[in-house]
């Protein structure tokens, strides 16, 4: 066939496709840089408006190629993982219409498309991602299916898309079974067969360092970053300090993380008597920290904890996660600590920060060996002069003399990073914690919500005899001196906030974030040793693999077979005139003159009329009038003959 006489697509069936294709696209996009996402889709659309009426030059389409990839590769820093995958296949795909002239070019566009909504998965399992997957899948199908009859009948033969629908829709119900039964039985592995590549873009969550403003992109972020479920006594909200890495180097504008064995045990501590049993689903995060309630007394399966009990995984957090802890305070928190790692928190960076070393040794002179005095000192000064606000400048060469002196405004980074050096200056082993702090309560599910917009950085200083302490500079400041929060932005969105205050938007936050935390309890996290207790409410012992492969195989022989029935029933009685014809034969089955297979209409109708000829000429007309209906489809309208099949008794 010469290309000019393949034939094109009518534009019906065309819309259907790329309105297939789009809502394949659109589960993938939203999971993409909001910019780029947008970049994407506008050019698909723009794309397949100008190629409508004949296909742009190959030239053109070329280069319109290379500028998405080069627009991915800008935004991803020229780095390869999962997230710059997916951009690169959205923006093949957003090109693709430009070339679907053909039947062939619409199917291929489809099959494709249907590469994106799988693709989203990688980046996100949540149920929107879902919903959109499921909803493109079955648009996917339905186009497909609408191809097929175009290219087997006419137009005007092509059944209508609600009717599409339906026949899909029966045909996903048909296999819901079977895949129920892969899900929850067919056994899981403890680990992965194969390793999933890292993003390029990293996710917001706590890091190994921290330098002026790496918060803050952090604590604008209202994502949740863990659940937490406590069994028995919860502690305030005030106590509620998630611990995470400790920074305890510092070069003069950055906090840094000193690396630490797993082999190295953890310091030793004398504990209150109070003790806090929780559960904690982590959302993923790409990072291997863990964190916990401070202080966690045992480290959990599957995680290492290190000296200064910061913990972290040996593999990326890159699904969701469930951890069981147990915490309490420290009494005595490493209270004999060995020179080199008090010579490791005193260690402050030559040439930076002339003033606030000038302060420490001032204080240190004033107090003696008295270093809760300045503590005290410092807290003090904190509360009557300095304020929390979001809003402040990128700092110059010696940060800390900065915002001590000159500033005096700032938030958590700046307080903990400042009076870290302070103390350090005056001779007080100091060093950084990072992680989160407090969480928000829902009473649907009774657990507690630890956001993003929650991180926060803390200090600790060695005291003789007690070890470690606690010591939060940002609570600190006075309550009249807090100008600027993220509360303050968050609920400051004039007729925006009113509208969200008049809908109740708290309160339909708690209801999608207690809907999210069911779907990552039944879904996410069913892993293999949940997989394996499946049955323990049943009282069945644990179930071993091999006993899950035989229960998966029943259950998917018993769903096969199904599948199998249903399909040869709906093939079957798909034509609502077949169904009426063998429902016909169906009563005169019951007298013993059913029709054979290899009988023909009117044969039938001829040996019926032997042994019952009252009936031989109506059966007699009905036969004639099915076989005329058959196969001759497009003459006359049928609804009259399958009332007069049903009203027929012999």
């Amino acid at each position: 066939m010469k290309p000019t006489d393949v034939p094109t697509l009518d534009s019906l069936s065309r819309r259907w496709t790329l309105a297939a294709a789009g809502a394949c696209l659109l589960p993938l996009l939203i999971q993409l840089p909001p910019m780029l996402a947008f970049g994407i889709g506008a050019t698909g659309v723009v794309l397949a408006v100008a190629s409508w009426r004949r296909p742009l030059p190959g030239l053109l389409r070329a280069l319109m190629a290379l500028a998405l990839v080069a627009a991915v590769m800008s935004v991803t820093g020229m780095q390869f993982g999962r997230d710059t995958g997916c951009a690169l296949l959205a923006g093949m795909l957003a090109i693709k219409p430009t070339e679907t002239r053909t039947l062939r070019d619409n199917r291929s566009l489809l099959g494709f498309a249907l590469f994106a909504p799988f693709a989203a998965f990688l980046l996100d399992q949540g149920p929107l991602s879902m919903a959109l997957g499921l909803a493109s899948v079955l648009g996917a199908l339905v186009a497909l299916h609408r191809l097929a009859d175009a290219e087997a009948v006419s137009l005007a033969g092509v059944a209508r898309p609600l009717q599409q629908a339906r026949e899909i829709g029966k045909l996903v119900a048909i296999g819901v079974p079977l895949v129920l039964a892969a899900f929850w039985l067919f056994p899981r592995f403890p680990s992965p067969l194969w390793g999933v590549p890292e993003r390029a873009l990293a996710k917001p969550g706590l890091s190994d360092d921290m330098s002026p403003g790496s918060y803050l992109d952090l604590i604008a972020d209202e994502s949740p970053a863990l659940r937490v479920q406590f069994f028995g006594a919860t502690p305030p909200t005030s106590q509620m300090y998630w611990r995470g890495p400790v920074l305890t180097d510092f070069d003069g504008r950055t906090w840094t993380r000193r690396a630490s064995s797993p082999a190295m045990p953890p310091a030793a501590t004398t504990r209150a008597a109070v003790s806090w049993d929780y559960q904690m689903d982590v959302e993923p995060s790409d990072r291997r920290d863990l964190v916990a309630l401070d202080l966690p007394t045992a480290t959990p399966d599957g995680a290492w904890m290190a000296r200064d009990y910061s913990m972290a995984t040996p593999a990326p957090l890159s699904s969701l996660t469930r951890w069981r802890l147990q915490s309490s305070r420290p009494t005595q928190f490493e209270a004999d600590l060995p020179a080199w790692r008090r010579a490791q928190a005193l260690r402050l960076p030559a040439g930076f920060n002339p003033r606030t070393r000038a302060l420490g040794a001032q204080w240190r002179r004033e107090a003696g060996g008295n270093d809760a005095a300045i503590v005290t000192r410092a807290l003090q000064w904190i509360r009557a002069d300095f304020a929390y606000t979001l809003d402040t400048p990128f700092p110059g060469r010696d940060t800390v003399d900065e915002f001590l002196f000159d500033q005096q405004q700032g938030f958590c980074e700046h307080f903990s990073s400042s009076f870290v050096f302070l103390m350090r200056a005056a001779g007080v082993p100091a060093r950084v914690v990072t992680g989160y702090t407090g969480g928000t309560y829902n009473p649907l599910g009774r657990y507690w919500v630890v956001r993003n917009m929650d991180a926060h950085a803390w200090a600790e200083v060695w005291m003789p005899q007690r070890g470690w302490v606690r010591v939060d500079p940002t609570a600190a400041v006075a309550p009249e001196n807090i100008y600027d929060t993220l509360e303050d932005r968050l609920g400051a969105g004039g007729a925006v906030g009113a509208m969200a205050g008049l809908i109740g938007a708290e309160n339909l936050g708690q209801v999608g974030d207690w809907l999210r935390r069911g779907w990552n309890d039944l879904v996410l996290g069913f892993d293999a040793r949940r997989q394996s207790r499946l049955l323990e409410r049943f009282g069945a012992k644990q179930l071993g693999g091999g006993a899950l492969t035989a229960l998966f195989g029943l259950f998917a022989m018993a769903a096969l077979v199904w599948m199998g029935w249903l399909l040869a029933r709906g093939e079957r009685e798909r034509d609502p005139l077949l169904r009426a014809w063998h429902r016909l034969g169906a009563r005169y089955a019951r007298h013993g003159l059913g029709r054979e297979p290899h009988e023909s209409p009117t044969d039938w109708a001829r040996r019926v009329s032997a042994g019952r000829p009252h009936a031989a000429q109506a059966l007699a007309s009905l036969s004639r009038r099915f076989a005329d209906a058959r196969y001759a489809p497009n003459e006359g309208d049928h609804r009259a003959l399958i009332e007069d099949l049903r009203r027929h008794r012999p």
